[in-house]
């Protein structure tokens, strides 16, 4: 049982910092670049790139970082690691709701309306579709970005908290 426990716990360590990073990497690079590009290339950019994400590689990053901080929490619960073990539960609350829900929510749905977006010939139109999508698109993702560091650092701090038993 200790060995599944850690295994998890190195699973959900690990998906977590995983989509922090991909979520921080929007925040402070992407996304600069792309309000900085010319708007009709940022939004078929920002098109491809959505497009892309769906696949099998982010997926289990994406959707299992819950479930995996959730069975962590679980067998650190069955292993009598209270502290831990509410540490990680409430890591996958917050990334459940702040990453997961969030995303699903506000930020695929503005993806899936700019994937509509025939992109216009003139600059002055890319600049007012692109500026509409970029400001509250980035605002969402901070907060989604946000959440996932603190989902992080709370398993961290779950981890940091067990107890060290001799066996």
């Amino acid at each position: 049982m200790k060995q599944l426990t850690f295994a998890v716990i190195l699973l959900s360590l690990t998906l977590s910092a995983a989509i922090f990073g991909f979520f921080y990497a929007w925040v402070c690079s992407t996304m600069w670049g792309l309000d900085a590009a010319d708007p009709r290339v940022a939004i078929g950019a920002m098109q491809a790139m959505n497009a892309s994400v769906r696949n099998a590689v982010f997926a289990p990053i994406f959707f299992g970082t819950p479930f995996a901080l959730a069975a962590a929490a679980a067998l650190l619960l069955t292993g009598r690691q209270r502290r831990s073990a509410a540490a990680f539960a409430a890591a996958a609350i917050v990334y459940f709701c702040l990453g997961l829900v969030l995303t699903m929510s506000v930020n695929v749905p503005m993806n899936e309306a700019l994937a509509k977006v025939d992109i216009p010939a003139d600059v002055e139109n890319a600049r007012a579709i692109w500026q509409g999508y970029s400001g509250p698109w980035q605002v969402w993702n901070q907060i989604r970005t946000v959440g996932s560091g603190i989902a992080f650092f709370l398993a961290v701090s779950g981890l940091l908290m067990m107890e060290r038993r001799r066996v």
